[in-house]
């Protein structure tokens, strides 16, 4: 069997191990055949490689196409592999397939990559903070891994992560409006990595210098608030004179006397409220509604004590012939079982003409500004210097988490006498000449269809 004038023949039929391991260059190219088209190239210099002669396909002529396939290189192909490997091309070519060398064996899978990927240590990082932090936040953080962080990072070692990556990844979140998140999300993946640090499963924390890398931070706009007492009132008349359930005005009204944080009030259950038909009528709201971390939320005698104004009183007298039977003093509109949702009372604001002049929050300022200007004036009127001492006292009603814990859980139920002095003092200003609670049950909730609608428009 001749193979061309280029290469010299040595040798017909079957090959055997040893007749290959001592083929050698000779200066001039040969083959080895071993027959049904495989032969073993020797090149001049004694390297080895495995081919194979096919036909496929026709040339401009309709004659067949010669053709020659490339297996592999001995020794790394043996004798029998390659034999195994010309069996396999036949079958393609048998299939109208024309084989390639990557078709040709059966590829060992890759073995498997043990080592922990970002999510694996994210997640364990993520349950040691969890006893650490509420679970509103605990919440948040995880999240914001699952919806922005471990799609793109979760899969891969932590140990293979680049500065380039995990930059990519935020500024996408940067890109989407939202700087102040990436920031956020910065920290919490530089935080994952110096725990993969300390736990011998990375060397390096490349978001630690990304922050320089990002827009900065927009300041923080405070939450729009009314601040002046007669257009605070005149905007209650205007948020009570609108059609719509008698519960939302009456929330809006308590949390107006109360300057509790919405989210307090949303969730207010009738068990939290004592001595509404005595004299020292209260609103104790346990600590774990409170804001602040899994330390504040657990404090014994850590529970929130508001004094309730008469007039604050009335509200909830009004609501028990709505709610007095469920456990939810506020419930949402579709579940009773559910507190009212967070865009109840900001939507009645948005419809009474206060879009981005007032928000729910803002009555927390509003009772600060207003309260700290009046006592402020009676301190000095009396002759005193100094800030007046009802300042502190105005700050533990509104339940700012003090720097000293041992000292805000000694002040929580501290100056109660003038706590309540002080609401009911605020609760006669705003409320005076208004409408009792009770004359919005059984109001109408919405415009007749047909008709003027509503005033003034």
């Amino acid at each position: 069997m001749i193979y061309g004038t280029r290469f010299g023949e040595y040798g017909m039929g079957s090959l055997s191990d040893a007749k290959v391991r001592n083929a050698k260059g000779t200066g001039e190219a040969y083959k080895l055949s071993d027959g049904e088209q495989l032969y073993l190239h020797v090149s001049p210099v004694g390297g080895r490689a495995w081919r194979m002669n096919y036909q496929f396909g026709r040339n401009a002529k309709g004659k067949p196409v010669q053709k020659t396939l490339t297996i592999g290189r001995y020794p790394a192909i043996s004798l029998k592999d390659a034999r195994d490997a010309r069996d396999r091309a036949k079958e393609l070519l048998a299939k109208g397939v024309e084989p390639r060398p990557i078709d040709l064996f059966e590829r060992a899978p890759a073995e498997a990559d043990m080592r922990p990927t970002f999510k694996d240590v994210g997640q364990a990082w993520h349950k040691l903070q969890t006893g650490r932090w509420s679970k509103v936040h605990a919440q948040d953080v995880a999240d914001c891994l699952d919806k922005a962080v471990y799609p793109v990072l979760g899969h891969r070692a932590i140990e293979d992560i680049e500065a380039p990556e995990v930059l990519g990844l935020l500024q996408r979140i940067v890109d989407g409006g939202a700087i102040e998140t990436a920031h956020r999300t910065r920290q919490r993946i530089s935080a994952i990595f110096v725990y993969a640090i300390a736990k011998g499963q990375a060397q390096r924390d490349p978001a630690a210098s990304l922050a320089i890398a990002l827009p900065k931070k927009p300041k923080a706009k405070p939450q729009p608030a009314i601040t002046d007492l007669d257009a605070l009132r005149q905007m209650l008349v205007c948020a009570e004179a609108e059609r719509c359930r008698a519960s939302t005005k009456l929330a809006l009204r308590l949390l107006a006397l109360t300057a509790v944080r919405p989210n307090e009030l949303h969730a207010a259950r009738w068990c939290e409220f004592e001595d509404l038909d005595g004299k020292m009528p209260l609103w104790r709201i346990p600590a774990h509604r409170m804001k602040g971390d899994a330390d504040r939320k657990g404090e014994e005698s850590g529970d929130h004590l508001v004094p309730l104004a008469p007039q604050a009183v009335d509200v909830l007298r009004a609501m028990i012939s709505l709610t007095g039977d469920i456990d939810l003093v506020f419930p949402s509109d579709r579940h009773a079982h559910r507190p009212m949702s967070e865009n109840t009372l900001r939507a009645l604001l948005i419809r009474a003409g206060y879009y981005q002049r007032h928000v729910p929050h803002g009555f927390r300022s509003a009772f600060s500004t207003i309260m700290n200007e009046r006592v402020e004036r009676e301190w000095k009127a009396a002759g005193h210097t100094g800030a007046s001492p009802d300042r502190a006292i105005i700050d533990l009603m509104l339940a700012h988490v003090p720097a000293n814990k041992v000292e805000g859980a000694y002040n929580r139920a501290a100056y109660m006498p003038r706590r309540r002095e002080i609401a009911e003092e605020w609760a006669s200003l705003l409320i005076v000449d208004m409408w009792p609670a009770g004359m919005h049950i059984g109001q109408p909730m919405r415009f007749a269809a047909t008709g003027p609608g509503k005033p003034g428009r």
